[in-house]
């Protein structure tokens, strides 16, 4: 079953007073994930760490399946809202500044962004299908807000190439290196003709 983005978005505004604990559980899910390995994420333990009891934690996501599901669509829906609000501005380049903005944003809060996704993944392999789906509809989104579509493609092949070595854990570059690559291609943006 396909990931909507926007049928997560309206999901969740249906949901606005459940949103805290739902957000506490995925969070948790995204640590658990990191601490113990993404093939060994237990319900309990997810419980535990988001303060609900497995039962709280089953009236939001049913199963271990519902729960990877919601990780993935969490995952997506950070980049989709970061990049559709730079799109409303109309200014070239926006998307992709927004897309690596969110990257950024997810690498300075301290938790590898791929974790929970990897665990979701481990779990039902399936999934790659949405997360490739949505992700060649982020880059077909960033091409075509691009002052260069080439240069965007190339940034936004940048940055899955910094995030594929890190599930690897085959970085070449430490993360002051990364950001220091980030401000540069930022600083080009635009100025390509």
């Amino acid at each position: 079953m396909p990931l909507r983005v926007s049928a997560i978005s309206q999901h969740n505004e249906n949901r606005a007073p459940r949103s805290d604990t739902r957000r506490r559980i995925l969070d948790a899910a995204q640590a658990v994930a990191q601490c113990t390995g993404p093939g060994n994420l237990s319900l309990e333990a997810v419980a535990a760490k988001a303060g609900v009891s497995k039962g709280g934690l089953l009236y939001h996501f049913p199963s271990k399946s519902r729960l990877m599901t919601a990780l993935v669509e969490d995952y997506l829906a950070r980049f989709d809202a970061a990049i559709s609000a730079e799109e409303r501005t109309g200014q070239p380049d926006s998307a992709i500044r927004a897309y690596i903005d969110q990257f950024r944003s997810e690498r300075q809060g301290g938790t590898p962004p791929p974790s929970g996704l990897l665990a979701a993944l481990a779990e039902d392999p399936g999934m790659l299908t949405p997360v490739r789906r949505q992700e060649s509809d982020f880059l077909a989104r960033i091409r075509a807000n691009a002052s260069d579509p080439h240069m965007a493609t190339l940034i936004f092949l940048a940055i899955q190439g910094i995030r594929g070595m890190e599930l690897l854990n085959t970085q070449v570059l430490d993360h002051q290196e990364e950001e220091v690559l980030l401000e540069w291609i930022k600083a080009r943006l635009g100025n390509t003709a």
